[in-house]
């Protein structure tokens, strides 16, 4: 059997590693370098930004633990390049397109679009073409931007590679996780912020807690946030960038030094020309079922370009699937119910599973909040603002969501993930037996709380919990 994949990304290359772990002949396509997004341009140099953000931050801590020194200096240049030796370390250090054809894909590097021709070929800019018994498209998606006049003026996280220096204003167009996390890096960098979110809340996807404390954070940290917010145009000056939204009926204008949008992610179904393979779209992504099969029978699509999770571990676990079903025919369905996804903000923010408010619309809950304050570690390290928040189905007991907000929340919550994968009962997530001191001990804490609510076990009072009352040491 004869498989192209169109897309070097986290999606292709597992669907192509997998594909021809099955016995398929595959062949890998990709516009530029593999690794896709993730590795060259997004999550990987994004984090390495955050992480010099951090340390930024890190240093207005300094006197609380008796340490003394000058503001680090940012070296933009410097920054930037750093960040770019994680986007190289998997490609030169690693070797991975060597790894991809050493397993017996023909990878295809650097060849720009690849575009179907009709249902069964695939062809690229230099006349190249390829045909196909099955055809994954792992094409991935890009940087939306608004359909407003002037839209060409403004930037997207892309353009952080091209900065030559840090921008005095900013203003962040779009907040959910991608326009949160640059807006914090750059308010870290101590560039002046301004988040302009059309939404009522920023991250709207998040549980409302996470929202509420994150934005509270933010404006602690001097970012001025705007929600409910319409941009309407850009408008370019010298130097710069005038920003005209309006909020209500109130009309609106930000002269900023650069303006940034992160107002989404599109699919890549337009520089594949799926419409030439009669392959069905809605809303720019390939529509798919839940065996990642298109509406032509021996298509699959997998990752971004089919707007689903828009995940790493998604993309990687959806190209696995295709190929399977490609090859060995529909026989796995993807689920995407138990994803745990963090974030590079300051604060950062980690999610699994359901909002309290979408759990509550499907089952009976219990809903319990552990305090960052009330934990030893969080104190010790001089951040104590966040929590841990689970929510519990009453029925069997099981965590259906989990919410946390704080230092190392993108780890933490992968135990939580864990714990649900493995079917546990709230009452056993919270016997097992936490390092100490540590973050995780909020999900422990939380757990307990839950516990004693539903009466299943009694449960001793911690410490941390009589600080939240008084009374109980009086």
């Amino acid at each position: 059997m004869r498989v192209v994949v169109i897309g070097g990304g986290p999606a292709g290359v597992s669907a192509a590693l997998h594909a021809a772990g099955l016995g398929a002949e595959v062949t890998l396509i990709e516009r530029g370098r593999v690794g896709g997004t993730a590795l060259n341009r997004g999550p990987a140099p994004v984090r390495t930004l955050a992480r010099a953000a951090r340390l930024m931050r890190d240093w207005s801590s300094w006197e609380t633990f008796g340490l003394r020194g000058p503001r680090p200096d940012i070296d933009v240049a410097a920054t930037l390049a750093n960040s770019q030796r994680v986007a190289a370390y998997l490609y030169e250090r690693k070797r991975i397109a060597d790894h991809i054809r050493s397993e017996g894909v023909e990878l295809v590097e650097e060849a720009g679009d690849a575009r179907f021709v009709d249902a069964n070929t695939v062809t690229t800019a230099d006349g190249r073409t390829w045909t196909a018994d099955r055809i994954i498209i792992a094409a991935g998606g890009r940087p939306g931007r608004l359909p407003i006049p002037g839209a060409e003026f403004g930037l997207t996280y892309e353009d952080l590679r091209s900065l030559t220096s840090l921008p005095e204003r900013v203003c962040i167009i779009g907040a959910a996780d991608t326009g949160c996390q640059l807006a914090s890096i750059l308010a870290d960098f101590g560039c002046t912020v301004t988040l302009v979110e059309y939404a009522p809340r920023i991250v709207t996807r998040s549980d409302v807690d996470v929202s509420i404390a994150l934005e509270h954070a933010f404006r602690n940290r001097g970012i001025d946030v705007v929600t409910g917010a319409a941009v309407h145009e850009l408008v370019a000056l010298e130097p710069g960038v005038r920003v005209l939204y309006r909020v209500g009926d109130e009309a609106r204008t930000l002269d900023v030094d650069a303006a940034f949008f992160a107002v989404g992610w599109p699919g890549n179904t337009d520089t594949v020309d799926v419409a030439a393979a009669g392959v069905a779209t809605e809303r720019g992504y390939v529509t798919v079922d839940a065996y990642t099969a298109t509406n032509v029978a021996h298509i699959f699509a997998a990752g971004d370009v089919d707007g689903n999770s828009m995940l790493v571990s998604s993309a990687t676990l959806e190209g696995r699937v295709a190929a399977e079903n490609a090859v060995l025919g529909l026989r796995r369905r993807v689920v995407h119910e138990i994803v745990p996804a963090g974030s590079f903000t300051d604060p950062e923010y980690g999610s699994v599973g359901l909002t309290e408010e979408q759990a509550r619309a499907r089952y009976d809950c219990v809903v319990a909040v552990a305090r960052y304050e009330d934990i030893l570690r969080p104190v010790a390290d001089g951040q104590p603002e966040g929590f841990c928040k689970l929510i519990v189905e009453t029925m069997r007991r099981h965590i259906v969501g989990a919410h946390v907000l704080g230092e190392y929340s993108a780890e933490v919550i992968q135990m939580v993930a864990a714990c649900m994968a493995a079917g546990m009962r709230v009452e056993d997530v919270a016997e097992l037996q936490f390092a100490f001191p540590t973050f995780s001990e909020g999900v422990s804490q939380a757990a307990q709380m839950i516990v004693n609510q539903l009466g299943v076990r009694p449960m001793p009072h911690l410490w941390s919990s009589l600080n939240t009352t008084p009374s109980v040491l009086e």
